[in-house]
């Protein structure tokens, strides 16, 4: 058995030329979906071309064409990043590949015999590791949970419904699950094939039920009326010296029209004060958002960059109707060569690649709080107080920290950000594809507020709804929506026991490896 797997691989295999070719198809096809949500079907078959590629082919060469395939599919996916560092890009897409590469090593291992249970193993085992390597991405250097293969699926309800149980995860091993399945098909017969008819069907059965009571559950829940503020400030505006004005006077305008429809809350994107809260010489600025609060009686959400002594900190405050800072949370995730360079002392030179901010991480899972104290109104309409949770810009894309938030008692989520940094491009839909699975995972309603878009509530089933649009645009006008958040109070299991399904592959991959080792 040694010499077997020493000896040059055998079987039919494509010409290295037409492995290429099918390595770059399949890159093209597994980024559609993140280019247009509609396109969600090409997910599952994107890696097909790439089994073919790599069928028979030493380590070596699986290697090579699956890292070509990463390559293809993160320039396509995230090409939006060269307007913010080219040079970061490129090395972010080199990165990435990796786990392409690493991912298309190991598939000439899995057991190519005519056996049940060879057949089995390659069902099982492949959409195992994948989810491994996504796991292992979303967390190592800090984590990039971005373009997860479950995200594609965003506006594939009836599907995605069984993130409640396993979290994104769960949605990625289903569709790689099926993209297994058709490459055997197309060598010939699948002894999965049955398998994987009966996992589709029970994930779409299950998905079918918990989308059916959704609209009856609505009419008996509690409500909070928001309305989400998206100012478009262009990027090259935000910080420029004498803008502070022309921005003030903008989410001024669009708060006195939001406040025309008696929100419970009024919400501003990621950053949208002008100014730094806690330096003198913006004290004018910070009077002006809190008085706008008391004018209007309604408690007013926004995004501010903090001084606090020496430190400075990426945050969301809570202004009450009485125009007093209810709460504050300082983000917990910082965004690596956007709001901090890492090891920078050590290296000083990776400053050049995103010369951006220098911010400190915030400590608390902070919790705000809708109440007749912030808000009277709420106590003279007997409408029920409410905690929510803020995820400021990426942090919707770490799933650990909204399930902390629910767990510590956040009937909704907001999610404030500014998208701005990345132009006219698929990146707002890619970012909105995480808050959409954040509120499936925890079973609670997301309310988004972008500087550019898209800026829309999201219901406890992943419904996109109350988008903010202008001439059947989202993104890159301003504007605001008023919509209603339904306080569902059902918990999922995914809140209660995390990504224990992520950490099942990454524990069955790696049984599945030492076994192949001792063979």
């Amino acid at each position: 058995m040694k010499e077997s797997r020493q000896s040059p691989v055998t079987g039919h295999q494509l010409p290295l030329s037409k492995s290429i070719l099918f390595s770059i198809l399949s890159g093209i096809l597994l980024s559609l979906p993140f280019c247009n949500g509609k396109l969600w079907l090409f997910a599952w078959f994107g890696f097909v071309p790439l089994f073919l590629a790599i069928q028979y082919k030493s380590r070596a060469r699986a290697f090579i064409l699956s890292y070509l395939t990463g390559i293809v599919f993160w320039s396509i996916a995230i090409y939006w990043l060269i307007n913010v560092t080219l040079l970061g890009q490129i090395l972010l897409i080199l990165y990435l590949a990796l786990y392409f590469g690493i991912f298309g090593i190991t598939i000439p291992d899995c057991p190519a015999g005519r056996s049940s249970s060879s057949s089995i193993i390659r069902f099982i085992f492949i959409p195992c590791l994948w989810v491994t390597l996504e796991y292992l991405r979303s967390h190592m250097l800090t984590g990039f949970g971005w373009a997860l293969l479950g995200y594609s699926q965003y506006l594939n309800l009836p599907v995605i419904q069984i993130a409640d149980l396993f979290g994104a995860y769960g949605v990625s091993f289903l569709v790689m699950m099926m993209n297994v399945v058709v490459w055997k098909l197309i060598k010939g017969t699948s002894r999965a094939f049955f398998l994987s008819l009966f996992c589709l069907l029970s994930a779409l059965s299950y998905g079918f039920l918990r989308l059916y009571p959704a609209s009856a559950l609505g009419r008996q829940a509690a409500s909070i009326k928001i309305s989400v503020v998206q100012g478009n400030i262009p990027q090259e505006l935000k910080w420029a010296y004498g803008a502070e004005t022309f921005i003030l006077e903008r989410y001024k305008k669009l708060t006195e029209l939001a406040s025309r429809d008696r929100p419970d809350l009024i919400i501003w994107p990621e950053a949208s004060s002008p100014g730094f809260l806690g330096e003198g010489k913006d004290d004018w600025i910070s009077q002006a958002i809190f008085s706008l609060a008391k004018e209007t009686n309604i408690p007013l959400l926004f995004g501010s960059a903090v001084r606090q002594k020496e430190e400075y900190f990426n945050s969301a405050l809570l202004i009450g109707a009485q125009g007093k800072v209810s709460a504050r949370y300082d983000k917990l995730h910082l965004v690596p060569f956007g709001e901090y360079i890492p090891l920078k002392k050590l290296f000083p030179f990776l400053e050049t690649i995103v010369p951006i901010g220098d911010f400190t991480a915030g400590k608390e899972y902070t919790l705000f709080e809708l109440s007749a104290f912030s808000h009277p109104r709420l106590s003279s309409r007997q409408a029920p107080s409410a905690k929510f949770a803020v995820l400021i810009c990426f942090e919707d894309t770490i799933p650990e920290l909204s399930r902390g938030f629910v767990n510590k008692g956040a009937d909704f989520l907001v999610n404030i950000t500014n998208d701005a940094w990345f132009g006219r491009s698929w990146a707002a839909y890619q970012h909105l594809s995480a808050s959409v699975f954040r509120a499936i995972e925890n079973r609670v309603p997301l309310a988004r507020s972008a500087n550019t878009g898209v800026s829309c509530i999201i219901d406890t089933r992943g419904r996109i709804t109350d988008t903010l649009y202008e001439n059947n645009k989202d993104i890159f006008i301003s504007g605001i929506k008023t919509g209603t958040i339904i306080l569902d109070k059902g918990r999922s299991l995914y809140s209660a026991v995390g990504d224990i399904f992520a950490l099942g592959c990454l524990a069955l991959a790696l049984a599945y490896g030492i076994i192949i080792k001792l063979r």
